[in-house]
């Protein structure tokens, strides 16, 4: 993988992380899809974004199981107004009360605990995540409540920014496969992963597009 860069958001002081392999990645798809042709240029120079946070990325992660993006970051955004910054330490000291009022359901604040407190606890490797396979992580992850497969990819696209990530799971993959290359028809796993071959060695870079495709709001953890 290439080394990210850092770029700055214009609407926000936090430096963020893009990857270094997006030019090369969208030019490549391009050439060999044509639905990836037609919408690469919709979006300009938007691309898949890192907080650099690894607690951040997997809370937003949790945060955002089986909800929309749009309500997903409503939550989000009151969650996150109940602490000064959002650490484990600091989750940890949270009320309960207080994160079912922003809007997480009992199950996802059990679960935002469990993630704080393998944080809290060094029970994580995460200074050897950048040199560990795709499959390693995602074990290590879904050790951790909450965390399934479709999550431990969601850090790997979101915080890693690995760049050959196919989340079979992900509703809105399957959706965007289904408009974009099926009209509309029913896709099952099997047909998303065999399009999906042919977007190797990029396929993180052409779900962001299936995404984007259907949702103007940016998807970000």
């Amino acid at each position: 993988m290439v080394a990210p860069r850092k770029t700055a958001r214009a609407a926000a002081a936090a430096v963020c992380i893009t990857p270094d392999y997006w030019a090369e990645a969208c030019a490549h798809l391009a050439r060999r899809d044509r639905v990836m042709k037609r919408l690469i240029p919709r979006f300009g120079n938007a691309c898949l974004e890192s907080r650099g946070d690894a607690f951040v990325t997997l809370a937003r992660s949790i945060v955002g199981q089986q909800i929309s993006v749009k309500a997903a970051q409503s939550v989000w955004n009151r969650f996150e107004a109940l602490t000064r910054r959002l650490t484990p330490a600091s989750l940890l000291k949270l009320k309960v009360d207080d994160m079912r009022a922003a809007g997480l359901s009992a199950r996802k604040v059990e679960y935002l605990v469990d993630l704080a407190q393998h944080f809290a606890d060094g029970r994580l490797h995460a200074d050897q995540w950048q040199s560990m396979d795709d499959e390693a992580i995602i074990a290590e992850l879904v050790a951790i409540r909450g965390i399934g497969r479709w999550t431990a990819e969601m850090f790997l696209m979101f915080h890693l920014l690995r760049p050959d990530v196919l989340p079979l799971d992900d509703v809105g993959l399957i959706k965007g496969i289904s408009t974009n290359y099926f009209s509309g028809e029913p896709v099952s796993r099997s047909e998303a992963r065999e399009l999906g071959e042919a977007w190797a060695p990029w396929r993180s870079v052409a779900t962001w597009y299936m995404w984007r495709s259907l949702e103007p709001i940016p998807v970000a953890y």
